[in-house]
């Protein structure tokens, strides 16, 4: 099969508006976390988020867009376009019905939903916006990125809660090996950073309390951790076979070399004990991929920083990997950015594409404290230059999903 390959990267996200700019944060330790600014917070016990600051829907779209469109899809199409400019490409400039999309999310636009809710009880039916169902779809994430660049191909949002993002690099790989298009822009793309979301995670106890200190307050796989940090953002992908790519003169960033997506069938919210679901999505990830457990240098964590998730991913790599898990780098990048849910694992494997490209390993912050039961190596506090020849990214979501995606140096390098 010929190899499908990376040719262009977008973001938004709580630590940076560009690509470099996310990057140049993540590999200096900064934390996008602080106080919720979105809303008040007046009786919450959560009281923090890491929240995308300085963002201006207008600088990619116009005024009449931004206003029917939800936050997460004004992070979709941001991000879409970056990419698309990254990549030197242009979908109208070629055959627009050869261009595909799969933008993924995981909750969609809550906080637009439960604004509409407030505003009805409050003010009346006719409060309402007509363009209301339209923007909180949760496909208006792909749909409108479609509108936006012209792409007339296989249109496609899945979600599969926090492993969204990862599925979108895998799906867009099956589609494009299908010949079902000549080129797709796939990623992950959230914004629910709202009141009713905070009350039930709260009530879960899934949220950090760590409200004084916020930069410290995401700690994955640290023994003092307590719950994620509710992020936003987006990351974008240009997705296209290496002929093509090769034809353009594209920069390649990376191979997608394979993927998978299973399923636990055992809780809602908690992942398997034994971590059986997220080790078979591993296993057939390099199986598919054709690649062998020692030949993976680096893995992106899902790494939450829950007191079930690291250790249950912590077990999961070691059953995968054995000896060679302990020869891993491994990080750990919601200490900084907070979890992302649908976006999560695309901005995951946006930083496994820079730390193929610059062989910077980002870090793991927070890590002051390791967890007995989470042994491995974490690359705490600071970047390490290592080259790596392949990455993986985990992604584990509620209800069970697990996808996982193999990265690679692409097939010139």
């Amino acid at each position: 099969m010929e190899p499908i390959v990376i040719t262009g990267l977008g973001a938004i996200t709580p630590i940076g508006l560009t690509v470099e700019e996310f990057w140049a944060h993540l590999c200096a330790g900064v934390s996008g976390v602080g106080p919720i600014t979105r809303f008040d917070t007046t009786g919450f016990a959560v009281r923090i988020a890491a929240e995308v600051k300085g963002f201006d829907p207008q600088n990619y779209m116009d005024d009449k867009l931004a206003r029917r469109t939800a936050r997460p899809t004004q992070f979709a199409i941001a991000a879409a376009k970056m990419a698309l400019e990254d990549a030197g490409a242009s979908v109208t400039h070629s055959d627009p019905t050869q261009w595909g999309v799969v933008m993924n999310t995981g909750g969609g636009p809550i906080a637009d939903v439960a604004e509409a809710g407030q505003l009805l009880a409050k003010e009346g039916p006719r409060s309402i916006s007509p363009f209301f169902v339209p923007s909180i779809m949760p496909n208006a994430v792909s749909c409108l990125v479609s509108i936006a660049t012209g792409a007339r191909g296989p249109v496609l949002t899945c979600t599969e809660a926090c492993a969204s993002g990862n599925y979108a690099l895998v799906e867009a790989m099956h589609i494009l090996r299908r010949g079902d298009a000549q080129a797709v822009i796939a990623g992950g793309a959230e914004s629910a950073i709202a009141p009713i979301a905070f009350a039930a995670l709260g009530r879960i106890g899934a949220l950090t309390k760590y409200n004084d200190r916020p930069t410290e307050a995401c700690r994955p796989f640290d023994r003092d951790r307590q719950g994620f940090v509710f992020g936003e953002g987006a990351a974008a992908f240009v997705v296209e076979p290496l002929s093509r790519a090769r034809q353009r003169g594209a920069h390649i960033y990376a191979e997608i070399a394979g993927g998978a997506l299973t399923g636990d069938a055992y809780h809602i919210t908690a992942p398997h004990p034994e971590g059986d679901g997220a080790a078979r999505a591993m296993r057939l990830a390099l199986e598919k991929a054709g690649i062998q457990p020692q030949e993976i240098d680096h893995i992106s964590a899902h790494g939450t920083g829950t007191a079930l998730n690291d250790v249950v991913e912590t077990k999961a790599i070691k059953a995968v990997f054995g000896e060679h898990a302990y020869r891993l780098a491994i990080s750990a990048i919601k200490s900084m950015l907070g979890h992302l849910l649908g976006a999560a694992g695309a901005v995951a494997a946006l930083a496994a594409c820079l730390t193929l490209r610059d062989g910077i390993i980002p870090p793991t912050i927070n890590l002051d404290n390791p967890d007995p039961e989470c042994d491995l190596d974490y690359v705490p506090h600071v970047a390490r230059r290592q080259p790596v020849r392949a990455a993986m990214v985990n992604g584990f979501g509620f209800g069970g999903q697990n996808a996982v995606v193999i990265l690679r140096q692409p097939p010139e390098a």
